[in-house]
């Protein structure tokens, strides 16, 4: 499987017609690590949906993908942070500036992108 970057889907949901679920799909589909977490009970493609309120302690976490909107955020930029991601995706209509300061100021690569198309065009 080679190095895989391991993402962690941030608002991940058993909905079907979200992002964050078509996404968790995408991420199966190419066999690529992934971990969902947010506020919904559930699981996505035979993975439990963690509690994003527990704040689970997690290794070795390459991206985070962003699902949630900068209203729902401020309480997980802290918990967020402290993974220790390389990069922050933050999907559309996810931008936060306060969150892409906190990120950079702590050498996070920022990139305001669609996690779909990033997959889909192999640019991930």
């Amino acid at each position: 499987m080679g190095k895989s970057k391991k993402t962690l889907i941030v608002g991940a949901t058993p909905n079907p017609s979200r992002y964050a679920f078509v996404a968790a799909g995408m991420f199966d589909d190419r066999d690529m690590e992934f971990i969902p977490i947010g506020i919904k009970k559930g699981e996505l493609f035979g993975k439990e949906i963690l509690d994003l309120r527990q704040k689970p302690a997690l290794e070795d976490i390459d991206t985070i993908t962003l699902y949630i909107g900068p209203d729902h955020q401020e309480e997980w930029i802290d918990y967020l942070l402290s993974l220790n991601p390389k990069r922050i995706i933050f999907n559309p209509g996810t931008e936060n500036p306060e969150f892409f300061q906190a990120a950079k100021k702590q050498g996070v690569e920022v990139t305001p992108a669609c996690t779909l198309v990033m997959l889909s065009t192999g640019q991930y």
